[in-house]
């Protein structure tokens, strides 16, 4: 026997086994046919990666982010067998507090590594994970912290999620960042009912990236303890040394369906007792005993731990249900505590000085230059604050908002991403979970359609994990109509984010409100959409004063554009120049309200002021179908139908994409003539 082979603890290994086999039995023989738990994913046949694993993994600031198969990993790292029911059962406690699938896991141990937030997703767990990895560098060599000296990401993913737009984006991040990445393929040959050929040629994914620089790639067989362990082991040991990310593909059976309800009725019975003679657990009896184990320790162990996962399950029914009053917390302000992981106020921070007044004498700037000043002194004060995107480094963003930054930041704190947008926010999610404060730039606003499963991940991370978890963050995403229109850089669709779980969303329509939104969003425990309305970015009509470095303006607060006493306009973005413009040619005594933050909205204001004057006009650029306006509409209808003295209206754009020809874009957008003809019409009304 090789002596490096009996520093690991097989006594353990097989515990932990026999531990998890037992809860996959009990759930389904038991739990899953008497509908105790609703979904249920089986690890059989993964289990032996997975311990060995985690039990290499013994640096605190180490993060795994792994999928729906992947219990035995938290088995090893600390979970406890009433938390892993409790979790399928939806009980009290748990990954999530009854409010995700039991399988969607998350686990923070005292001084011990952490399992990031899993997703439903596939292949959604790559990018976060890689994320943190830049975090980890990032701590290490720039903030000097010692904690995260030799610490390392590890990602499972399973031969199926190869195929996915985060594998490749995390794939193209870790090798030219050269990041302390290692990615764990637990290979079944099949992703559901969908053999491995038909996810990468060949089958293989090893195989097929030996090409790739920066990149050390094993290939393993995952059902051999002595196989296994030596893959691991110098896998994660070339990791922590900083030579490079490593992909560690390990072959293993799926020795029961997809999930519960799937009968395999696509595999043959032959293929399917060639998996249960390769079950890893027989291996793992046929090594351990009589070398480390006797046959009576070997029946011990597994009699015990059915006897745990009994009680277990029993003491995870008996748990109450999870507490009704707060599944409706979303953000952080919903909760009377910070959450453990994730942004910088876990860390202790606080907000410097703010104010809510301008400061006199600054000089007058536009909106790019507001945003650049705003960064620049987020920058400068915080260590913690890092700037990225496509273009945003020596170009300075296309834009130009980052210009000169990178130049006297540094490339570590501003620097250029491969254009991935899933890459983007998913990095942005790691480097939250990292402790740091991620401002990341999505060139346009229809560039962020391939990042949409992490952003609306990004969002629900509190709320599944039950406070857990966050990753507060700014994302500047410009869009809306400029010189010219067209359906690729012009889209506006800030409804979407507005009705996106957990998401801040600003709008801001001058140069004095973007500086104070992006100073409060940069010192925010949630995270934010920034929207910058391409028109206004150097418009005089935005034009103001620098309010200077202190200057924050709060999130649901709307402002009034002018007073009046007849109509009540709500608009926000570009829009507000041309309701301006329309109020003042008008004998109309015209309440104009800039809402500058969609979620939340400023529902206050808008009550009272249509309270008021009885009337109300809500002008957007999105769409008619589902903008926002229809939701202030309703609300103003709901709540507010006796004091009205006309329908709601709404103007916006028709339900089409924003046309290239200057004169059809005009056309079709809200303009002044066609306020004005829908004050006149309420007027009359």
């Amino acid at each position: 026997m090789n002596t490096e082979n009996k520093n690991i603890d097989w006594k353990k290994v097989a515990d932990i086994f026999l531990l998890s086999r037992a809860i996959d039995e009990i759930e389904e023989n038991e739990l899953a046919p008497d509908k105790k738990i609703m979904y249920q994913f089986s690890a059989k046949g993964h289990e032996l990666v997975q311990i060995l694993l985690g039990l290499h993994l013994d640096n605190p600031k180490d993060a795994a982010s792994a999928y729906y198969r992947s219990r035995p990993l938290l088995l090893t790292l600390g979970l406890s067998p009433e938390d892993a029911i409790a979790s399928g059962m939806a009980k009290s406690g748990g990954y999530s507090d009854g409010r995700d699938i039991g399988v969607v896991c998350n686990l923070i141990s005292n001084n011990s590594p952490m399992v990031l937030p899993m997703a439903g997703d596939v292949g959604s767990q790559y990018t976060p994970a890689t994320g943190y990895a830049q975090a980890i560098e990032y701590r290490k060599n720039h903030l000097k912290d010692k904690k995260y000296s030799n610490a390392i990401s590890v990602i499972l993913g399973g031969d199926g999620s190869v195929a996915t737009n985060g594998f490749w984006s995390a794939l193209t991040m870790a090798t030219t960042l050269s990041l302390p990445v290692l990615f764990v393929i637990e290979d079944n040959g099949y992703g559901i009912s969908v053999k491995s050929d038909l996810q990468t040629p060949g089958g293989n994914i090893a195989n097929n990236l030996y090409s790739f620089k920066n990149l050390r790639i094993l290939d393993g067989d995952g059902t051999s303890p002595l196989d296994s362990l030596s893959q691991i082991r110098d896998s994660i040991s070339y990791v922590r040394s900083r030579k490079g990310p490593v992909l560690l593909r390990l072959a293993v059976p799926r020795l029961t369906g997809h999930s519960y309800q799937d009968t395999q009725a696509y595999k043959t019975s032959e293929e399917i007792d060639n998996e249960k003679k390769n079950d890893p657990l027989i291996k793992l009896k046929a090594f351990t005993v009589p070398e480390f184990l006797t046959e009576k320790e070997w029946g011990k162990l597994e009699e015990k731990n059915r006897d745990i996962v009994k009680k277990a399950a029993q003491n995870a029914w008996n748990r109450p249900e999870p507490e009704i009053s707060k599944i409706l917390g979303t953000r952080a302000e919903d909760y009377d505590e910070i959450q453990k992981i994730g942004g910088m106020y876990p860390e202790g921070y606080r907000a410097p000085e703010e104010s809510g007044d301008p400061e006199p004498g600054r000089k007058r700037v536009n909106i790019v230059e507001a945003i650049r000043l705003t960064l620049e002194y987020e920058l400068e004060i915080n260590d913690k604050v890092l700037v990225f995107g496509e273009d945003v480094g020596v170009k300075g963003g296309v834009h130009a908002a980052t210009q000169g930054l990178q130049a006297t930041f540094g490339d570590h704190r501003v620097f250029d991403t491969s254009l991935s947008e899933e890459g983007i926010i998913g990095r942005s999610v790691g480097l939250a979970y990292g402790g740091l404060m991620p401002v990341a730039e999505i060139q346009f606003r229809k560039y962020a359609d391939p990042a949409t499963e992490q952003l609306k991940n990004t969002g629900t991370i509190r709320w599944r994990t039950a406070n857990k978890f966050a990753a507060p963050m700014v994302v500047r995403m410009p869009g809306g109509f400029a010189k010219c229109g067209d359906p690729w850089h012009s889209e506006s669709n800030e409804v979407f984010f507005a009705r996106m779980t957990g998401w801040q969303a600003v709008c801001p329509s001058n140069a004095e409100d973007a500086a104070g939104l992006l100073r409060t969003a940069l010192r925010s425990n949630n995270p934010t959409i920034f929207f910058e309305h391409r028109n206004l970015l150097d418009s005089k009509y935005a034009r103001s004063l620098y309010p200077g470095n202190t200057y924050t303006v709060p999130f649901g607060k709307a402002k009034k554009l002018t007073e009046g006493s007849d109509l009540t306009i709500i608009t926000w973005g570009a829009m507000c120049e041309r309701c301006e413009s329309a109020a003042g040619q008008s004998d109309v005594s015209v309440e104009i309200i800039d809402l500058r933050s969609i979620m939340p909205w400023d529902g206050e204001m808008v009550f009272e002021s249509v309270k008021n004057t009885g009337r109300c006009l809500i002008v957007h650029e999105d769409r008619l179908t589902a903008g926002f306006g229809a939701e202030i509409s309703a609300r103003i209808s709901d709540e507010l139908f006796t004091y009205l003295d006309a329908p709601v209206k709404r103007l916006t754009m028709p339900d089409i994409p924003v046309p290239y020809n200057v004169g059809l874009m005009n056309h079709v957008l809200p303009d002044e003539k066609k306020i004005s003809s829908v004050i006149s019409e309420l007027m009359e009304f």
